[in-house]
């Protein structure tokens, strides 16, 4: 099939001949953060060094949505469907509350500043789990350069008590998130020190607790190539649809390759939405793409 490689026949079964990969808009400087807003029918993502948060629709293309939007960075809906972002520049976590106010929901740990959250994602009991590189506050291109206070980390912050945990601390550089569909599984992509030799780049996978409230395991479950997972995603059956070099990459549970959706540009990110969840939008460099497939992605992103 054109457009696709074919690793394990079962990813055969996930792509459509006749639904090709469409290029919906481009001229940004670098996309990131896509999240799929069904009751509004419409995608948000972020123009990250534009300090931009925008808009696309089917039927208007692009508009802005937040500017500016605090170099924000990945972003979620929590389980009342409100918006939860990551800022760079002020690294903390911000909420958009439904009559459009902001809330900044965390800005320390330990009586330490964070660095730069960088992804998130909520579990359904309500807790909210991010990841807090360095890479936001190391450059001015996306943030502004400052001084961490504190390393690498994964967190899990409760929004009714304010608690922030810090979940595994053996990180050079947490990105992206996702949880399996039964949330027994927390995948963690390592992008490792960007500023070093031969930075650790690989996903990693928890168990998590039935509590919710603990972590164990951590080994590393899959290594992309070319490039490495910077965001993923998972769908109905469990496989992990992640980020890199060269597209897209479909990941079965026990970690084997399945095939790839090719894209010209460098992927950063990506989510399942549309009416059905059937539609991945694909945030790649400058550009914004999406294609439809023969699965569904997970209730919750």
């Amino acid at each position: 099939m054109d457009g696709f490689e074919i690793h394990d026949r079962r990813f055969a079964r996930y792509v459509l001949d006749n639904a090709p990969l469409e290029l919906l808009a481009e001229g940004f400087r670098w996309v990131e953060g896509p999240v799929w807003m069904g009751d509004a029918d419409c995608l948000l993502f972020q123009d990250l060094p534009r300090n931009r948060t925008m808009r696309w629709t089917e039927e208007r293309g692009v508009s802005t949505y937040r500017a500016p939007s605090d170099y924000a960075n990945g972003q979620t809906r929590d389980r009342q469907g409100r918006l939860i972002a990551c800022s760079h520049r002020g690294r903390c976590l911000y909420r958009t509350e439904w009559d459009g106010t902001v809330t900044r929901l965390v800005t320390h740990h330990d009586g330490k500043r964070l660095n730069a959250p960088n992804d998130v994602v909520v579990k359904s009991d309500g807790s909210i789990w991010f990841s807090d590189p360095l890479y936001g506050i190391q450059t001015d291109y996306e943030g502004g350069r400052q001084v961490s206070e504190q390393p690498p980390a994964l967190y899990r912050l409760d929004p009714g008590s304010g608690e922030i945990r810090c979940m595994a601390g053996d990180f050079d550089g947490p990105n992206g998130l996702a949880f399996s569909p039964d949330e027994r599984r927390l995948y963690v992509a390592e992008t490792g020190d960007q500023t070093g030799e031969a930075p650790k780049q690989h996903i990693r996978v928890f168990d998590v607790a039935l509590d919710g409230r603990r972590l164990s395991g951590g080994e590393v479950f899959h290594t992309v190539s070319p490039g490495y997972c910077d965001g993923m995603r998972v769908d109905e059956d469990g496989n992990l649809w992640s980020s890199a070099a060269d597209g897209v990459h479909c990941i079965s549970p026990e970690g084997g390759l399945l095939g790839k959706v090719l894209v010209p540009h460098r992927v950063s990110n990506l989510t399942f939405g549309g009416p059905a969840r059937n539609r991945l939008f694909i945030a790649a460099s400058h550009s914004l793409y999406a294609i439809f497939l023969n699965r569904r992605g997970a209730q919750w992103p």
